[in-house]
């Protein structure tokens, strides 16, 4: 896999200029997958997944128990996903995805990181086919085979599973995360250090110590932007 994904979610975490902006950004997802369907995460997916993953980056239940009541009331925010593709220093390929209520100020802003920092913004479509869409999930385990085993028993897609350090990554098909899951659940593996939704690259490129500094900041200035909510990348190198 080339990165430790614990580690990425942890560095995220301390990118971000406090833990309210964390919570701000998961608020946002929470709110609006309860606006677009059930507020009831057991008859919404979306907002299953969303709860699920703000666990792992330890949001408080208080955050997200107001994201939902206000999904409930009659206030309205309206929130658009968008999706930014670019290349990096070293010809490194970038997908930034951001939810916000103002279109021209985030392109702007996410533009202004890219030209700032040696990359430039390409078209739709630019470099998402370097990536696959993908389900990753970490639990503290060490033997793949039964943890293999589990998941086939319980219908999974899991395309790989990779052991980095005491911690066990497992990548399935994206629409599979909480059957993954509920799965581990049920076989005593409650706690997830992490749960994601990714994109994950195909192939991964090395940068020169030069680039990969530049290319670290250029992921820096991307997270500071208040409406984006995730950045993936295709580089072998860890961004803390």
């Amino acid at each position: 896999m080339g990165r430790k994904w614990n580690n990425i979610k942890e560095g995220k975490a301390k990118k971000d200029a406090s833990r309210t902006r964390i919570y701000s950004k998961f608020g946002r997802v929470i709110y609006m997958a309860a606006k677009n369907g059930s507020t009831d995460p057991e008859a919404n997916h979306e907002l299953k997944v969303a709860i699920e993953r703000a666990k792992t980056y330890e949001v408080p239940r208080d955050i997200i128990e107001r994201a939902i009541e206000k999904a409930k009331s009659n206030v309205v925010e309206n929130f658009d996903s968008v999706r930014y593709e670019g290349y990096g220093p070293g010809g490194s390929a970038i997908i930034v995805d951001a939810l916000t209520d103002n279109v021209n100020r985030t392109v702007a802003e996410v533009r202004t990181a890219f030209n700032k920092n040696g990359g430039n913004m390409g078209v739709s479509g630019a470099v998402s086919y370097l990536f696959e869409p993908t389900a990753i999930i970490g639990i503290t385990a060490s033997d793949s085979d039964a943890v293999l085993e589990l998941l086939l028993e319980a219908d999974c897609d899991v395309r790989d599973i990779v052991q980095e350090d005491e911690t066990m990554i497992i990548q399935a098909a994206p629409e599979d995360l909480h059957k993954v899951q509920v799965a581990l659940s049920g076989a005593g593996y409650d706690e997830f250090a992490v749960a994601e939704l990714t994109m994950l690259p195909n192939t991964e490129i090395e940068l020169s110590s030069e680039h990969a500094e530049q290319f670290e900041k250029l992921i820096d200035a991307l997270n500071e932007v208040d409406d984006v909510s995730d950045v993936y990348h295709n580089a072998d190198v860890e961004t803390e």
